[in-house]
């Protein structure tokens, strides 16, 4: 009698493992289903990633990407026939922002995030918000234009960033002779400048674009160059849910078409913003608007 006992138990050891098995996929991907039971979406956000995503003085979550992921949130209230939905805010860093997604801590990250391909092995990227370049702040009556205008001249850029290999790449390619130096960080970088101790600072452009408007005479800064790089930023969900990924492609594709995105891009980009009421002054570039042109969440890496 013992046999068919012990028969028994493995049969459902056996049956239990595989239930567990085929339970837990569906759980981490089936992203629409807790918010149905819920009633709640949680959104990641940056603290400090002006305009993308920061808090006001009221320590609320704003910003251009929390704008876009509030109208993703409204399109899957519609999609699951809510009469409301929650939405709970969860503060990430760039350390644990992925891992806010794949432990299901949140449902989307809204920020200032690239769709790179490392970053694709863990998490899925809807159709990007904004395209980030590498140019350069001078000083408005300095005469530089473009690159080229910087051959003997010196160059700041931040210590421990990407930019310096750029400023090699396009030292070596122009025979510029660059005296490149660099900053402890960008406030310092930035102060290089405005100081006349360097002749340009280089770095992504939507961050010189905020130190220009934060400075006493933003007038007497221009940002130039042509772009050096160009990355995506695009808001982050959960890989391997199709249907959830489908939703959020579509209200972003909506946005879009429909001509609100580029509403949101001049409310948080050329209009004065909370709570200093300093305003980037910064025109959509021409990669940003092919991107919306054509919209796909494919990037350049693939």
């Amino acid at each position: 009698m013992q046999a068919p006992n012990c028969m028994t138990s493995l049969y459902v050891s056996i049956a239990a493992l595989a239930l567990c098995l085929m339970a837990e996929p569906a759980q981490a991907g089936d992203t629409l289903r807790k918010i149905r039971q819920t009633h709640t979406i949680t959104i990641a956000h940056r603290e400090e990633s002006l305009p993308f995503s920061y808090l006001d003085a009221n320590k609320k979550p704003v910003g251009y990407a929390i704008d876009v992921c509030l109208r993703i949130a409204d399109a899957v209230k519609r999609e699951l026939k809510l009469p409301q939905l929650n939405i709970a805010y969860l503060p990430v860093t760039p350390s644990t922002r992925i891992a806010a997604l794949t432990e299901g801590k949140a449902d989307l990250e809204c920020g200032s995030t690239t769709n790179n391909a490392e970053r694709r092995k863990y998490v899925a990227f809807t159709i990007p918000h904004f395209v980030a370049s590498t140019r350069m702040i001078v000083r408005t009556d300095s005469g530089i234009k473009n690159w080229a205008d910087l051959r003997n001249k010196r160059v700041v850029t931040t210590k421990g960033s990407t930019t310096v290999k750029l400023l090699h790449d396009r030292d070596h390619v122009l025979s510029l002779d660059l005296k490149l130096v660099e900053g402890r960080d960008h406030g310092e970088s930035f102060d290089m400048v405005a100081q006349g101790k360097v002749d340009a600072f280089s770095m992504d452009e939507v961050l010189l674009y905020g130190l220009r408007a934060n400075a006493p005479k933003p007038e007497s800064f221009s940002i130039v160059g042509d772009p050096l790089s160009a990355e995506a930023y695009a808001i982050m969900l959960r890989k391997d849910d199709p249907a959830f990924k489908t939703l959020v492609d579509h209200e972003m594709s909506r946005l879009i078409n429909d001509g609100e995105i580029y509403k949101l891009y001049d409310k948080w980009f050329k209009s004065p913003l909370p709570p200093k009421g300093i305003n980037m002054n910064m025109q959509m570039g021409h990669l940003l608007r092919d991107f919306f042109r054509f919209p796909t969440d494919k990037v350049g890496d693939e």
